[in-house]
């Protein structure tokens, strides 16, 4: 006769399955070690070429790009243990590949982040970085200058799974103080904000957000991780679309996000294992070729844009230039304490409203209008009917988006050139 097992027992045994299955998701890839040491003394600028190098036996030169989509066994217990997780090693490029390993390791290089995971946009960090660390009834707390995709996640997406949204003006402390007066479960916020170079005290929201026992994510794309470091001001989680600076010749998507190894392993990695916004070894091979000269393009292009600003500035056609690192910019003492330059980003209000921003922009000869940015090629759009026309005029308004507000992101053309080029394009205005 077969014993029939308990119900207790059937639990347990259901228990310990689930136990391992959770164990095995969140376990982390295998971090190989490479050729490359990291010494504790090199600069950034030399962890941006060297960091993270995984070589194969050839002993390459440039960093292999492993495209593939699987990798095999040499026997059934070997399969049996890397699902366990009691052998680490590669077992599917949706979790975790070679040339996307180099990748992440050099971004927490850079970042300072004890770990990180590729995504294959930068809206799949933002997305991942908050879904995966929250579930019906939290509550989240975000500045409300954000990109249009953001802002979508946070105040359509995240209330239909019972979220609330509270979306506040990210430059009054005493809003954040008052939002976070009740227990909170995330923060997200991006500062310098988009389009309209809003800054964000980092230190003094970390600390608020803190109290409440949240968990702060920062959206650092404008700033990049040269610029501005949110880790050391007290968020918990950094997020950027690599597809910008990064890459920084418009030729790949990709995106990432870094925090604490707890964070990564526990709470992130499981949620990207099994939703799949993977990021491709290619793009990941990319974005390493990207790192190695965004120091020397971030350098040129703050340069070219602080002088692109003080020259808009003082054209009689344009009311308003926003750019941090301008002492006219309203938050232009925060931005030199937190930033060490005022970014690639310019946005300015011509007047005329929409047809006068139109007139310009099809003036443009050399500076091109796409609604990317963080390119070598200078890059323009007009937000209220690109980037931000979702939002409608009253959202806009709120966000300092005008009919007339032109966002100009500078890339590496001599500035003489550009500054001739917005000097035509204006007599259209």
């Amino acid at each position: 006769m077969t014993k029939k097992k308990s119900p207790s027992a059937k639990g347990s045994n259901a228990s310990r399955t689930a136990t391992r299955a959770k164990a095995a998701d969140s376990a982390p890839p295998p971090r190989l070690s490479g050729d490359s040491a990291d010494p504790a003394g090199w600069h950034p600028d030399t962890r941006m070429i060297h960091g993270g190098v995984l070589r194969s036996d050839f002993k390459e030169t440039a960093e292999a790009i492993y495209m593939t989509s699987g990798f095999v066994y040499s026997s059934a217990e070997e399969a049996e243990a890397a699902f366990a997780n009691t052998k680490p090693r590669f077992v599917y490029s949706r979790f975790s590949n070679p040339t996307v390993q180099m990748f992440e390791s050099r971004m927490t290089l850079l970042e300072g982040a004890e770990d990180a995971r590729a995504t294959a946009s930068g809206m799949a960090a933002v997305f991942a970085s908050l879904a995966c660390q929250l579930k019906a009834g939290d509550r989240v707390v975000a500045a409300d200058a954000l990109f249009g995709s953001c802002q979508y996640i946070l105040a359509e997406i995240l209330p239909r799974y019972g979220i609330e949204t509270v979306l506040i003006d990210g430059r009054d402390l005493g809003a954040w103080r008052k939002a976070l007066s009740k227990p909170t479960a995330a923060v997200f916020l991006e500062t310098p904000s988009n389009p309209g170079l809003r800054i964000v005290d980092l230190k003094a929201v970390c600390d608020l957000a803190h109290k409440a026992g949240a968990s702060v994510v920062v959206d650092n794309v404008f700033a990049t991780p040269l610029l501005q470091k949110p880790l050391e001001y007290g968020a918990d989680v950094v997020v950027y679309s690599a597809t910008k600076h990064i890459d920084g010749q418009g030729r790949a998507l990709g995106g990432i996000v870094l925090g604490s190894r707890s964070f990564i392993n526990d709470k992130l990695q499981p949620f990207l294992r099994h939703t799949g916004p993977s990021l491709s070894p290619m793009n990941a091979w990319l974005l390493l070729k990207g790192l190695e000269t965004l120091e020397l393009r971030l350098d040129r292009q703050c340069a070219s844009a602080l002088r692109v600003a003080q020259f808009l500035a003082s054209q009689k056609k344009i009311e308003t230039v926003l750019y941090p690192g301008l002492k006219s910019h309203p938050q232009h003492a925060l931005a030199k304490r937190q930033m060490k330059a005022g970014g690639t980003l310019v946005s300015f209000d011509l007047k005329g409203g929409k047809a006068g921003a139109f007139r310009f922009l099809n003036a443009l000869k050399l500076i091109l209008i796409s609604n990317n940015l963080g390119d070598s090629k200078s890059l323009t759009t007009h937000p209220a009917t690109t980037t931000h026309q979702r939002l409608g005029p009253e959202l806009r308004r709120q966000q300092g988006i005008g009919d007339g507000m032109v966002r100009l992101s500078v890339g590496l053309e001599a500035p003489e050139d550009l500054e001739a080029d917005l000097a035509q394009a204006l007599k259209a205005v």
